[in-house]
């Protein structure tokens, strides 16, 4: 069960950066997510439209500035950070994150109210630290200069915020500049995106629905079926969402399911298939016939996708739980036009969206995580009919989890092989963008500063006929 905000002294929340310190407190004390974290305390604090976008914007901005934050800090700050209360550690990483990247906001505002805060839930020698650090901070400049004897990775660990194992692996993939490209993309606010329901509108007839009743909207440049919205608010509140004539994906996680090219009439499985955002895509472009099992370890995580299914009154669409790793038990060997396997993986492609992931992932994760999906595809490899279709798919940028994993399914599964053949639709964007690579046979590694959307990992296999 997710740990509820407000558990610190002092009483409940009262405004926006103290609604934020709570739930900064909770991510990094009791592991909650982000999202859900700050959801619920937007919802227990009814603040005004405004002061829950400054709640939002400083608890995703500190966490994605946490160690360029704590760089600065350790020099003026005796103990920091270990010796520091952690409910006082949120608090002035907040308040430096509002002081030298959010300059609309008055400083001294900002200062004030963060003094307030610290004797509120603390004492008089509390308000005391916190003044001093925060006017001395105003007083010497908070642009803090780095030295000019670090490593590639340090600066840029330092100056874009990732940890340096993370910096130093994607150097050692990418090189410095793209890898400086992409830490500088993890921080840029995530643009909302919606896939359309190709079987209830067409993109142009949605795109001018929503533009004529006030809303910010474009097609995407990379997703056929996708729509970008700014200003629009939470889509899944809107009558078009609630009418089943969207969904909200990511622009790359539309990929997906055009790559897999599932076709009326086909049998087609998800082995992990939550919350549905991809079963219910590849439901549409079979036009609802045929058959989809969706598949899920999680129980409750059936209901989401039930719920989807019904959403968008989808019939083809049969939901199961169980370990993907056991799927053969229940399903027939060889039964399946096309197999999706979406795989369980470290993340790293959507850290814009939940800054976190940086820093609670470690290099082992991706090492045991590579093994899981290698077992993963071995078992979601038998179900495929000759001729048919693998999908590998990861929201992740690490070498190991991706090509590597692809790689060694091939060299032990020679009936299967990279299929280049994938849909001129998804192809054409990226290779008008310049970011299809010349040597391309099957397998694509997007990045979050190609298209504004989240680095993605899709490969596309067959098996061989008889």
């Amino acid at each position: 069960m997710m740990n509820k905000p407000n558990r610190l002294p002092g009483g409940k929340p009262q405004g926006a950066r103290e609604v934020a310190m709570n739930v900064l407190h909770n991510v990094e004390t009791k592991g909650a997510y982000s999202g859900l974290e700050l959801n619920q305390a937007l919802q227990a604090a009814g603040l005004s439209r405004p002061d829950a976008a400054l709640a939002t914007e400083l608890v995703y901005g500190t966490i994605q500035r946490l160690n360029t934050i704590d760089h600065d800090l350790k020099t003026r700050v005796k103990g920091w950070p270990g010796k520091i209360e952690p409910w006082v550690r949120s608090l002035l990483r907040m308040s430096y994150y509002q002081l030298r990247w959010l300059t609309r906001v008055p400083a001294h505002a900002a200062v004030d109210e963060a003094v307030t805060i610290a004797k509120k839930r603390g004492h008089k020698g509390i308000g005391g630290l916190v003044n001093g650090v925060l006017r001395g901070l105003l007083r010497d400049g908070i642009n803090a200069s780095l030295s000019e004897n670090l490593t590639a990775a340090e600066r840029i660990s330092l100056e874009h915020s990732h940890p340096q194992w993370l910096v130093e692996r994607w150097i050692a993939e990418f090189g410095e500049r793209l890898t400086e490209n992409i830490c500088s993309a993890n921080n840029e606010h995530p643009h909302a995106s919606a896939r359309v329901n190709r079987m209830k509108a067409s993109r142009d007839t949605l795109v001018a629905g929503m533009t004529d009743a006030g809303f910010e909207t474009s097609p995407s440049p990379l997703a056929g079926y996708g729509i970008i919205a700014t200003k629009a608010g939470n889509l899944v509140h809107s009558d078009w969402y609630k009418q089943g004539f969207l969904s909200v994906q990511d622009e790359s996680s539309m990929l997906v399911a055009a790559v897999a090219d599932p076709r009326p009439g086909m049998r087609v499985l998800d082995c992990c298939a939550a919350p549905g955002g991809k079963t219910m895509h590849m439901a549409e472009l079979m036009n609802d016939e045929g058959t989809i099992i969706a598949n899920d370890v999680h129980p409750h995580k059936e209901a989401l996708i039930k719920q989807q299914a019904e959403r968008l009154e989808l019939k083809n669409v049969h939901t199961m739980v169980g370990d993907a790793l056991e799927l053969s038990e229940r399903i027939d060997r060889e039964s399946c036009d096309v197999v999706l396997l979406d795989a369980p993986c470290s993340g790293l492609g959507v850290i814009r969206r939940k800054p976190e992931i940086k820093w609670n992932k470690t290099a082992d994760d991706i090492t045991s995580l590579s093994e899981l999906q290698n077992r993963l595809l071995n078992e979601a490899s038998s179900l495929v009919k000759p001729s048919g279709v693998l999908v590998y798919s990861t929201c992740t940028i690490a070498r190991e989890e991706n090509e590597d994993t692809v790689r060694r399914f091939i060299a032990e599964h020679p009936e299967f092989s990279l299929d280049a053949e994938w849909p001129e639709e998804v192809l054409a964007p990226i290779r008008e963008s310049g970011n299809l690579p010349d040597d391309f046979r099957g397998m694509l590694q997007l990045l979050p500063q190609m298209f504004g959307s989240d680095g993605f990992f899709i490969a596309r296999l067959r098996r061989q006929s008889r």
